[in-house]
């Protein structure tokens, strides 16, 4: 039998997390580690400064004291599947989207970074809410991930080394279709909200930025956050190479 391992940045007891077992209980057996609590925008930062426990919760459903999700997947590869590694890392279902540029910030993500990193073919997926309203069950995030699993394990995984799928799935749409995109151009601003404590202390407490973006130049297709507007599934094929080769030369002349 085909084997997942899961993981988010939301919790152990997070309903995307939740949801995504569901979908999936039934094609793999699937083991869970998760942080024990939210870890969102962690980034893909590993913990160095203290010692990590599992906890179990239940079988196969681990719970990692305080750990991120890249400590999560990077542990769990190297204590319970030192040597029968699982088929896929999935990392979600996040409660919100990863798209354009936040997947630099996103604890989702990097749970499948992790993955690839380690050589295990992983995928990253997320809920685009509106978070004025109530959360909604999942049900077309679940249809989603299990078409793409399915097809995975009928198949192969379509990516090469050191690439993950991101998929992010439209809020409210009931019609399942994908589109195959790129990262778009996120446009950030300032939402830093100040407060004092009762004793006059000042505090921030960051907010959430609008979905801003703009198609990058020269690019074909659908970005990301264009198919989720469109009520499409989007699956971004990300590759964790950063290095900017068109700026090498431009470096070498200043230089």
């Amino acid at each position: 039998m085909k084997k997942i391992l899961i993981t988010n940045d939301d919790g152990y007891e997070s309903e995307g997390l939740l949801a995504l077992i569901d979908a999936l209980k039934d094609l793999a057996h699937i083991t869970v580690v998760a942080p024990s609590t939210e870890k969102s925008a962690c980034g893909h930062s590993l913990t160095l400064t203290r010692p990590l426990s599992f906890v179990s919760v239940g079988d196969d459903f681990f719970k990692l004291d305080d750990g991120t999700p890249s400590d999560c997947i990077y542990l769990a590869l190297h204590s319970m599947f030192e040597d029968d590694r699982p088929d896929l890392v999935i990392s979600g279902i996040n409660k919100g989207s990863n798209m354009g540029e936040d997947i630099t910030y996103s604890g989702t993500a990097a749970g499948a970074m992790e993955a690839v990193l380690q050589g295990v073919p992983s995928i990253a997926i997320s809920q685009v809410m509106d978070f004025s309203e109530p959360m909604g069950d999942f049900e077309l995030a679940k249809k989603a991930i299990r078409t793409v699993v399915e097809k995975i394990f009928a198949g192969n995984f379509p990516l090469k080394e050191r690439e993950f799928i991101n998929i992010n799935v439209p809020y409210d749409v009931g019609a399942l279709e994908f589109a195959v995109t790129y990262a778009g151009y996120r446009r950030y601003g300032n939402d830093a909200h100040l407060h004092r404590n009762p004793r006059g202390m000042e505090y921030y407490w960051l907010g959430l930025h609008p979905l801003d973006f703009k198609p990058r130049d020269n690019r074909s297709g659908l970005c990301d956050f264009e198919a989720i507007e469109q009520g499409m599934v989007s699956l971004t094929p990300i590759k964790l190479d950063m290095s900017a080769y068109k700026s090498i030369k431009q470096l070498q002349e200043w230089l």
